[in-house]
C-alpha cells in the first residue's frame, strides 16, 4: 500500500513513482530466483559473529571492552 503523505501529486508523477518502485521489486526478485534463492547473511547480521570463545578478564574498562566484538 502506497500513501501520499505530502503533497499532490499529479497521476503522471504518481504512476512514474510507482514505476520506479515496480521496476526494483522486479530486479530484486530477479537477483533472488538467479542465485537461487535468499542470499547469505551480511556480516553484521550474522548471529555467529557474537558468539565469543574468548572469556573476558575483570579489570580497568572492562564494562566497555564487554560489548565490542575482538
Amino acid at each position: 500500500m502506497i500513501k501520499v503523505v505530502r503533497g499532490n501529486p499529479t497521476p503522471e508523477e504518481l504512476a512514474a513513482a510507482l514505476a520506479v518502485v515496480q521496476a526494483r521489486a522486479a530486479a530484486t526478485a530477479a537477483a533472488a530466483a538467479e542465485s537461487g534463492g535468499p542470499g547469505a547473511p551480511e556480516g553484521w547480521s550474522d548471529p555467529a559473529r557474537i558468539a565469543r570463545s574468548v572469556r573476558r578478564r575483570p579489570g580497568p574498562r572492562s564494562w566497555a571492552r564487554s560489548y565490542w566484538p575482538v
